[in-house]
C-alpha cells in the first residue's frame, strides 16, 4: 500500500486530531467528579451525602466508645486482677519456704510428704499404701 499525498496528510491530520483531543481533556480527577455528579437528581446526590456522613460520624463514635471500654476493661483488670496474681505468687513462695525447712530439719523425704500423709513405716500391720487411692483394711473374720 503505497501513501500518496493526500491520504498521508490525511493520516497526519487525524494523528494530530487526536493528540489535541487528549490535550483537551487534561482534567484533575475532582472537577471530572463534580461533572458525574451534575448526573444524578439533587435527590439521590442528598441521600448519598447524608449515608456518607453517617458512616463516618459512625464510625469516630464507634472509635471513641471501644477506646473508652478498651480504658475501663484494662484498669478494671488491672485492679482487680494483680492483686490476686500477687498473693498467689506470694502463698506459693511461702509454701516452698516451708517445704525448704522442714527439708533441711527433717531430712530429704519429709518435704515430699503431705500434711496428711503418713510416712511408709507408721501404718498399722496389713495396710498397704497405694500411690493412687486408698483402700480399707481387709476385714478380719
Amino acid at each position: 500500500m503505497e501513501l500518496t499525498g493526500d491520504k498521508l496528510k490525511e493520516l497526519t491530520n487525524a494523528i494530530e486530531d487526536e493528540e489535541d483531543d487528549d490535550e483537551e481533556l487534561d482534567e484533575t480527577l475532582v472537577e471530572r467528579l463534580i461533572g458525574l455528579t451534575e448526573m444524578f437528581p439533587d435527590s439521590v446526590r442528598n441521600a448519598v451525602c447524608s449515608a456518607g456522613s453517617f458512616s463516618w460520624k459512625a464510625m469516630q463514635w464507634s472509635f471513641s466508645f471501644s477506646k473508652s471500654a478498651m480504658w475501663v476493661a484494662v484498669s478494671a483488670g488491672t485492679i482487680l486482677v494483680l492483686p490476686v496474681m500477687f498473693e498467689n505468687e506470694r502463698a506459693q513462695m511461702l509454701d516452698q519456704q516451708k517445704q525448704q525447712e522442714k527439708q533441711i530439719l527433717l531430712g530429704p523425704h519429709s518435704a515430699m510428704s503431705g500434711p496428711g500423709m503418713v510416712p511408709p513405716g507408721m501404718l498399722p500391720p496389713g495396710m498397704v499404701p497405694h500411690p493412687h487411692q486408698w483402700h480399707p483394711p481387709p476385714a478380719s473374720s
